[in-house]
């Protein structure tokens, strides 16, 4: 298996499913994409959106782990939508592709064109979204295909979720991850399209301030917020290896399930 020398073939999960990366620029797949993934728990057939996908980490992910999910990756440059193709067309993935496709729109479509680029109404039981998080403050990189996939924009978090509450049966999950300094626009965004929301940071290593959170929340739940208990990366202060349960979640081995 090989690749040309502007693109990657990286194994995701110790190997069970592949993606094709543009090599040296744009976003790359990596930890965020399946700690998002962790949180989709379901048994039995179901339909999973992957909002701004990319090349397809985390649907990918989602689908490889769970045989009933049926994976849409939802991505908005027309150059990202095509890793996601390639990535669907590997040989290595051939266990995927009959249950993953690709969506080429923009997340924040509404009404009728949103419907005409492929995401009807109530058509999903899980939606998963990895949002752009750097604050328009933040030091913009050179890289324009990275700068597209990372860099936020006012309102995001609500044109974001408000097409997940719109492709989203009722009762179905949210599960997104996020820097934490935008909990309180997450929180905002949900209102009350989404709740039963539960929030955990996710931390380096103990004493370490939080450098991500992992949100769930259930479309039209009225339960209140939970702020659970703290994943930490690292158990050992001097090593970059990973706790059991992190790593169990990094390589598809456990989900991280709603309390």
């Amino acid at each position: 298996m090989s690749a040309p020398s502007s693109e990657t073939i990286d194994a995701f999960h110790r190997g069970r499913f592949h993606l094709v990366q543009p090599k040296g620029r744009g976003h790359r797949a990596g930890m965020d994409a399946m700690l998002l993934a962790s949180l989709v728990d379901a048994s039995g057939p179901f339909r999973l959106a992957d909002l701004g996908a990319g090349a397809g980490a985390a649907g990918l992910a989602g689908a490889a782990r769970l045989e009933g999910a049926e994976g849409t990756l939802v991505e908005r440059s027309p150059e990202m939508a095509d890793y996601a193709r390639k990535s669907l067309a590997l040989a290595d993935n051939s266990h995927l592709s009959s249950r993953a496709n690709v969506v080429e729109a923009d997340v924040t479509l509404t009404g009728k064109a949103r419907v005409a680029a492929g995401l009807a109404d109530d058509s999903f039981d899980h939606v998963i979204m990895n949002p752009p998080f750097n604050d328009a403050g933040d030091r913009r990189t050179p890289d324009a295909l990275k700068a597209e996939a990372h860099a936020m924009t006012d309102g995001l978090f609500e044109a974001w979720i408000r097409t997940a509450g719109a492709i989203m049966v009722p009762g179905g999950q949210l599960s997104l991850i996020a820097r934490p300094q935008s909990i309180a626009e997450i929180i905002a965004a949900c209102g009350k399209r989404f709740g039963g929301l539960e929030i955990t940071p996710l931390y380096p290593r103990a004493g370490e301030s939080a450098v991500r959170v992992l949100v769930t929340a259930i479309k039209g739940s009225r339960a209140r917020l939970e702020l659970r208990a703290p994943l930490t990366m690292h158990d050992d202060p001097g090593s970059h290896r990973f706790s059991a349960f992190v790593d169990d979640l990094n390589n598809g081995r456990a989900a991280y399930r709603r309390r």
